[in-house]
């Protein structure tokens, strides 16, 4: 057994924080009680700590297959278990694509054998990302994708995303929609300003997004399908999902950490660990994702974890890989821009990183229960400390938060009952 004491419980399910004692057996949470006398096997001591649901990640990139160079699944979800995550669902621009059921299995197979965090494969919308023909979306499944995207690459052709967002209702399947057009993005390489005038540097229209969510909004709504929008990014795409879901149109959405925590400003300097895609937006796109997180607009915060060799972002802006490390500071950068400013409650945080999540995904977790599965989170809210890529355990060490002060530290990290992280110090 396992008892997890004086925490300030933040359970997914009750607006208000609460002082209990959490006490697990196996793998399930068996009572949670003001006080637990039972002894167990193992005790934490949460005093001054907050106790979560495990958070739940619905865009990463693992890398593997073909990419193990830049991360590799055991690397990957040991850098999940440190950033607090306890489930995973990582995109299938491996080399091979994730187009088929094999590919599926053998991902789960390998979480499995690490026994670091959950993971969940999101399969191929077409067959090796191409945009052209559909996969064989039942068998993939069956074999247990609990969603489907070609992220990393858009579905250009209208009518191909079309039939796949009417084949995915038939199977109850969710589309995670990579909203660019490449046409508009073209060369550039950072967000189409006054900063990317100022340096340069070839810019991307914020219109490349925007064109291609208002396209994937009307499909939902045409078809009455669900559709969901993947890292969102400007002020246009956050209203046009605003006015969306006023119409009752069944669109979800996520942003990710650096599109609330940095603007296109840090591109001054070259630094290529501020390349992402889509882009850094302007400190008015940053206003608006947070309005977007605080009434609800954007359901979700994702990482888009994106881990590359150093040999990747060395190099010239404009040839360097697109991609943020960002599991290891994921909670981080949401509770210092976040929760600290009183944007959203430590409540809000835990829907948008654990509960919700869960729920879009349809896969367990997301929160504290009697009865439920002990994927649980302990952060210590008042600690402050200094981002040091090299500590980091992913293999991927960019990322544009290197030296920066956050505050809140993920401290304990419990997934099927197991303790993988026990005082910042992985286990596994």
């Amino acid at each position: 057994m396992l008892c997890i004491k004086n925490g300030i419980v933040v359970d997914g399910i009750n607006p208000e924080p609460y002082k209990a004692d959490i006490l697990v057996d196996g793998k399930e949470i068996i009572e949670i009680a003001s006080e637990i006398s039972t002894v167990a096997d193992v005790t934490i001591d949460a005093a001054g700590k907050c106790v979560l649901p495990g958070f739940v990640d619905a865009h990463c990139h693992l890398r593997e297959p073909g990419y193990e160079y830049k991360e590799d699944i055991g690397s990957g979800t040991r850098s999940a278990a440190a950033g607090g995550f306890t489930s995973i669902a990582c995109m299938p621009n491996t080399h091979p694509a994730v187009d088929n059921a094999a590919l599926v299995n053998f991902i789960k197979m390998r979480a499995l054998e690490e026994r670091a965090a959950k993971v969940y494969p999101i399969a191929a919308v077409t067959k090796g990302l191409k945009g052209e023909e559909l996969t064989e979306m039942w068998e993939l499944k069956k074999a247990g994708a609990v969603a489907l995207s070609d992220d990393g690459k858009p579905i250009m052709n209208a009518g191909i995303m079309r039939l796949a967002l009417q084949y995915a209702r038939g199977f109850d399947m969710l589309i995670i929609s990579h909203c660019e057009d490449l046409q508009l993005t073209g060369d550039g390489v950072m967000n189409e300003g006054y900063m990317s005038t100022v340096l340069g540097v070839k810019g991307i229209t914020r219109a490349a997004e925007e064109v291609m969510v208002a396209r994937d909004i009307i499909l939902a709504e045409t078809l009455k399908t669900p559709v969901h929008i993947a890292h969102v990014s400007t002020r246009g795409s956050v209203e046009l999902i605003r006015q969306a879901k006023k119409r009752g149109v069944k669109v979800t959405c996520e942003t990710a950490p650096h599109y609330f925590s940095a603007a296109d400003e840090w591109v001054d300097g070259y630094d290529a660990d501020t390349k992402v895609n889509p882009p850094l937006r302007t400190a008015d796109d940053v206003e608006a994702i947070i309005e977007g997180l605080k009434d609800g607009t954007i359901d979700i915060i994702a990482t888009d974890h994106a881990p590359h060799h150093r040999d990747e972002k060395e190099v010239e802006y404009s040839l360097a890989a697109s991609g943020i490390s960002g599991f290891e500071t994921a909670f981080s950068l949401a509770y210092t821009h976040l929760v600290e400013p009183g944007v959203i409650s430590l409540h809000q945080l835990v829907e948008k990183m654990s509960t919700r999540p869960a729920d879009i995904l349809n896969i367990d977790g997301g929160r504290l229960q009697v009865g439920k599965t002990a994927d649980i989170t302990v952060v210590d809210p008042a600690k402050e400390y200094t981002v040091d890529v090299s500590q980091f355990h992913s293999k991927g060490k960019n990322s544009p938060f290197h030296g920066r002060t956050l505050k809140g530290k993920v401290v304990h990290t419990i997934v099927d009952g197991r303790v993988v992280m026990e005082n910042e110090k992985i286990l596994v």
